[in-house]
């Protein structure tokens, strides 16, 4: 005679061999998913003012999932974006619209880039003519920033630029003879 347990809420449930080794079976892959998760930490970032603007999520969602050949990481924080082991490209979407600068502009796939180069060799680039602004922070020891910033203009494009960076060249100066 062979008895089966049923679990007393459950009526019918068996609760035998088979059943246990489908638990065992469960816990162990619950557990195995944990460890492999904990292996990969997502990188610490703190979300932009304006990172809820939904032209943000235009950007994340078409990001790449290979920035200058570094792999994609996984973040903690919204609008924003992390590439390379250790962190070589760090992307925040919905940063502070930056108005008129004396730092250099760069243009690269049609985006406007202000360069800052206060903490070389770390650069931040900074979309210009884009609202909202998009920052990349790129370590150039470990990536190059132009073959970055091409890699991330796909996605950046998806914010309609509405100015563009002017050069000294760009500027009308006034003459010296009066107007009659």
């Amino acid at each position: 005679m062979t008895l089966q347990f049923t679990h007393p809420r459950r009526p019918g449930r068996r609760t035998g061999p088979v059943s246990r080794r489908r638990s065992a079976t469960a816990l162990l892959l619950a557990v195995s998913a944990v460890l492999i998760t904990g292996c990969a930490a997502a990188v610490p970032m703190q979300p932009a003012a304006d990172a809820v603007n939904p032209a943000c999520a235009d950007v994340i969602v078409r990001l790449p999932t290979t920035v200058a050949d570094q792999p994609e990481r996984e973040t903690n924080a919204q609008a924003t974006g992390a590439w390379g082991d250790p962190s070589a490209v760090l992307l925040t979407c919905g940063v502070e619209v930056p108005g008129p600068t004396t730092l250099p502009c760069v243009s690269i796939n049609g985006i406007d880039w202000i360069e800052d180069d206060s903490e070389a060799p770390k650069y931040r680039y900074t979309t210009y003519g884009r609202e909202p602004a998009t920052e990349v922070y790129i370590d150039s020891e470990l990536v190059s920033g132009s073959t970055t910033l091409v890699d991330l203009s796909s996605a950046i494009s998806n914010i309609p630029a509405t100015k563009q960076c002017l050069g000294a060249a760009d500027v009308t100066l006034p003459t010296d003879t009066p107007a009659p």
